[in-house]
């Protein structure tokens, strides 16, 4: 299942920088992931200091 990040978000970046496909970029308001291009490994939720991506139920 493929990640989503929450507005929680308070767009640091280091989910962008650690995430192995490239898949997450800043947007307007926080830091979007690409579903179609996550490979559900988690490093996102793991790096980041407010818990804001989770797993998407979409």
């Amino acid at each position: 299942m493929a990640y989503k990040i929450t507005d929680k978000c308070i767009s640091c970046g280091a989910c962008a920088a650690e995430c192995p496909v490239g898949c997450i970029t800043q947007g307007e308001e926080r830091f979007i992931i690409d579903q179609s291009a996550c490979i559900s490994c988690g490093t996102c939720q793991g790096v980041c200091p407010v818990e804001a991506p989770i797993e998407s139920e979409d």
